[in-house]
């Protein structure tokens, strides 16, 4: 008997459709058709993916090539391939350098009127402020600003950025301020009477700060309006609202940056 022969089989010449691979994502749903169960990717549990239903049921399936149905599709589930870690943020939003070691501070300077504004300033900036080697000093005072200027003795390498409070028109401060003629020295300010104004109300959980009547101390008349106790007590309240530069007036913000950027950039 003659055999017949057909030649190679005309069905293996068809091309078979490639299934996607799909990154198992969390909350991505998919459905598995062997057993109806469509849930949402939860996370990953001895080389297979769990899946949560609607009612919070979980349920375990594996990996397979086209296990699983997307918008009715076949779909291949791999694992997302890992993402590099997310930087880390500072107080002032700027990305924190780890590792970082102590390092001889710079001879430039940044002054600032009193031990709060020190103390806030290091919340915010203090990481910045040590990258760069900058060193906050309190200044007590703006009295006396252009005989402390000329006494530090400032050049192109030995800067002076200095904060200071309430500097409005007509104001005693900016009356000093107008005296200052020194390339290497760049005073900014904020309007509040106290730095203590430049955190925002929500932060420590008040409405607005109050109004205190002229001729009262402006720290002893928030205390005794806001019931806070003295004003230590009222200052370790203020500090401890504020967790980052989100918690701090644009004012102050804007004048301190624009201090550490003078301190640190070099001069052309």
């Amino acid at each position: 008997m003659r055999s017949h022969d057909y030649g190679r089989d005309v069905l293996s010449t068809r091309k078979r459709k490639k299934v996607p691979e799909i990154a198992a994502e969390p909350g991505l749903v998919v459905e598995d058709p062997a057993s109806g169960f469509c849930g949402a990717v939860v996370k990953f549990e001895y080389g297979h993916v769990v899946l949560e239903d609607r009612h919070g049921r979980h349920r375990l399936f594996p990996l397979n090539p086209a296990g699983f149905l997307l918008d009715g599709q076949p779909v291949t589930l791999v694992k997302p391939a890992p993402q590099p870690p997310k930087p880390k943020i500072t107080a002032s939003g700027s990305v924190k350098v780890e590792g970082l070691r102590a390092q001889t501070a710079k001879a430039s300077r940044i002054w600032v009127e009193g031990k709060h504004d020190a103390e806030l300033v290091e919340r915010v900036w203090g990481h910045d402020l040590r990258v760069e080697g900058i060193v906050v000093e309190p200044l007590h005072g703006v009295d006396e600003l252009p005989q402390r200027i000329a006494e530090f003795g400032t050049a192109a390498h030995r800067r002076l950025g200095v904060l200071v409070d309430h500097l409005v028109a007509n104001s005693k401060e900016q009356r000093v301020v107008e005296q200052i003629r020194d390339d290497n020295v760049l005073v900014t300010g904020h309007p509040y009477v106290d730095i203590w104004q430049a955190v925002k109300p929500q932060a420590v959980k008040i409405k607005a700060w109050p109004v205190v009547p002229r001729g009262v101390d402006w720290k002893t008349g928030v205390c005794a309006q806001l019931g806070w106790g003295e004003t230590w007590e009222g200052w370790q309240r203020v500090l401890g609202a504020v967790s980052s530069y989100r918690d701090i007036e644009s004012d102050l913000l804007g004048a301190v940056e624009r201090l550490i950027d003078f301190v640190t950039v070099p001069q052309d």
